[in-house]
């Protein structure tokens, strides 16, 4: 590989600059089905977020995809329990498990739901060397009682990008959800159906493309910088 010239670029550490190609972006494409988890923001009977995400999952699974749903009863609220706490450690192996994530929540008070927020802070940025999240695609959805509103999809794409996710471009908001879903819970035929299967149809196109590369997409010199010094330091110590 050809090395770059950093002449005009002083201040950069060689040891740590890579310059993207893309052969690097083309590794051989996992074969399993794309691994998708959803989350939903309410413990209401009739919860429309959860029939929203459990129509998801029906249409993710017709695209091709494997799906899980996590059940927020019972997760208590962050750093109220240790992290060892059954349901923590199921939210926590079910994103590990996951290439791509749905959040859907309802949206109360002019936001997403504590129940939505409380099971993404219970997800970290990091745990050892692992980060969670990075790389995963997401995909996120509202609903709400009253007129369209964006309010939660906003704050979730925020929340998205924090967590170092590919959040596709397309999103769910759903106004009038109770007007939306029979009384089995299913989702009636309108215009915001069809932009729910745009929106799953484009998460496990995104998710197809990018998790083979995705721990290359997500690398940052930054990182590979601290890294490097962090290991000439113990060289050094360990030469003392």
């Amino acid at each position: 590989m050809q090395v770059p010239d950093l002449a005009d670029v002083p201040n950069i550490d060689p040891e740590a600059f890579e310059r993207p190609t893309t052969d690097a972006l083309r590794p051989p494409p996992p074969m399993h089905p794309p691994r998708i988890l959803l989350l939903y923001g309410s413990l209401r009977e009739r919860s429309f977020s959860r029939f929203q995400a459990q129509e998801s999952a029906r249409l993710l699974e017709a695209f091709g995809a494997e799906t899980r749903i996590f059940n927020p009863s019972g997760l208590p609220l962050p750093d109220d329990v240790p992290a060892d706490h059954p349901k923590v450690r199921e939210l926590r192996d079910l994103s590990a498990w996951s290439e791509g994530q749905v959040w859907c929540s309802p949206e109360r008070h002019g936001a997403m739901t504590g129940i939505m927020k409380a099971q993404i802070d219970w997800i970290p940025l990091a745990i050892g060397a692992v980060r969670p999240t990075q790389g995963k695609t997401l995909a996120v959805m509202q609903v709400s009682g009253g007129s369209q509103s964006f309010n939660a999809v906003n704050q979730m794409r925020v929340l998205g990008r924090w967590m170092r996710m590919i959040t596709i471009p397309n999103q769910s908001s759903v106004a009038k959800a109770y007007e939306q879903f029979d009384e089995a819970g299913r989702m009636k035929p309108s215009p915001y159906y069809d932009r729910v299967v745009d929106v799953v149809e484009e998460l496990v196109k995104f998710t197809l493309l990018t998790r083979g590369p995705a721990a290359y997409l997500t690398s940052r010199y930054s990182e590979r910088k601290e890294v490097a010094e962090k290991l000439a330091a113990r060289v050094k110590l360990a030469a003392i």
